[in-house]
């Protein structure tokens, strides 16, 4: 959703009209944030669809958005393309199970579909796992995956993606996607969106304490056991230096906010848990309720610091890493460093970045940032805003705009 949303003033410029259809807010459990129609320009078709209540659902285990408005979504776009004739029909969701109706109105209506990879879809990351590590309903979702995903895939016009490594890895399972058109854009920084938080700052909630008398490190967004690697290379510096300058060290908080997708007040702590095993629970809050897009922004404006947790694999991206970047706020990522998102960080001198996979060479690195930060010698990295230009929202969508093209052959 949020691709779209910060392409959509910027189409019509590049020779698209685009009009977007999504599940009515009542209907899911995500944070809303009514100020995101402040982005979107006043002459662009918003359909809502419906979905089936959950609160019937789940009295039989389904809860997924993508499988409770299917129905909605096939019944509404049918009746859309039969009134007027459409040249592409975009996928841009990790809703993925929505996307089967690619397949669909590609056999009825002869129209050619997209599907952008934000995230993997089927994967067997997890299969080697503990089941304690391992997602909710995940017996159910890997198969579900499993079965829907080729079907999806199985005429796409074109496959676009926010990682190289997603595009191998469905190229190797679906030989014949080597033949379709493809394409590896990344989210694009929007500074509209800094500009409507500080507007409406007064309605937004700071997440955190922001007691003065600490100094604080700041991360807003998806926890997991996959994130506990660079939470503890951060926490273990962390402590080191608080066994060796305790009057130093102890004047840090660490916050994350906003790490669970499950209902409030039922996520699991994945993060503080690290903070527990290596005795340093004391300085780190982890709020797992999910806050909206804009107090998200706001969060970040309000802290000292910006943390950045990665995957130790590279094929890893952070699509949130523009919005920190535009904050102007020093940043401390831990990253594989041939992740995307590592790339842009050092290419735009934007932060310090730390090798997820030989972190252990660079503990005196991560000191050395958060020594600076209590010190107040910290600057904010001189971020070469030249160098960033090309990742912002405007040249983003061009580049989807010439996919566009070649995937309906103009």
């Amino acid at each position: 959703m949020q691709r779209v949303r910060m392409s959509l003033p910027f189409y019509k410029d590049c020779g698209w009209e685009a009009e977007v259809v999504c599940v009515k807010e009542k209907y899911t459990d995500a944070v809303f944030d009514h100020l995101l129609s402040e982005s979107i320009p006043k002459d662009i078709k918003i359909h809502y669809v419906n979905a089936f209540s959950k609160k019937w659902t789940s009295k039989f285990g389904l809860g997924s958005i993508a499988l409770r408005s299917l129905f909605f979504y096939k019944t509404f776009v049918n009746k859309l393309l039969k009134k007027q004739k459409y040249d592409l029909i975009f996928f841009s969701t990790t809703q993925f199970p929505v996307c089967i109706l690619g397949a669909y109105w590609k056999k009825k209506f002869n129209i050619p579909y997209i599907i952008d990879f934000q995230d993997p879809w089927f994967s067997d990351y997890y299969e080697d796992k503990p089941k304690f590590k391992r997602p909710k309903k995940y017996w159910f979702s890997y198969r579900l995956d499993k079965y829907l995903e080729p079907i999806a895939v199985k005429n796409v016009a074109g496959l676009m993606a926010v990682s190289q490594n997603y595009i191998d890895d469905l190229r190797y399972r679906y030989p014949h996607l080597n033949k379709i058109p493809a394409a590896v854009i990344t989210f694009g920084g929007f500074n509209e969106d800094l500009k409507i938080a500080s507007e409406h700052f007064e309605k937004l909630r700071i997440a955190f304490d922001n007691d003065p008398k600490y100094k604080h490190l700041v991360y807003v967004g998806r926890g997991g056991y996959d994130m506990q690697k660079s939470v503890g290379i951060l926490l273990s510096a962390f402590k080191q230096g608080l066994e060796e300058n305790f009057e130093i060290f102890s004047q840090i908080r660490f916050h994350f906010i906003g790490t669970s997708y499950a209902p409030l007040g039922q996520g699991d702590k994945t993060l503080f848990s690290v903070a527990e095993k290596l005795a340093v629970g004391g300085y780190v809050h982890e709020q797992t309720d999910r806050i909206s897009f804009y107090e998200s922004i706001y969060n970040l404006q309000c802290a000292d610091a910006l943390f950045i947790p990665g995957h130790e694999q590279a094929a890893y991206t952070a699509s949130k890493i523009y919005p920190y970047i535009l904050c102007e706020k020093p940043i401390l990522a831990i990253f594989n460093v041939e992740s995307s998102a590592a790339k842009t960080i050092m290419a735009c001198n934007a932060g310090v970045v730390i090798d997820i996979n030989s972190a252990g060479e660079e503990i005196l690195k991560i000191q050395s940032f958060l020594t600076s930060l209590v010190s107040e010698n910290i600057q904010p990295a001189e971020t070469d805003w030249e160098q960033f230009e090309e990742f912002r929202a405007k040249p983003r969508t061009t580049q989807q705009c010439s996919f566009f093209n070649i995937c309906i052959g103009i």
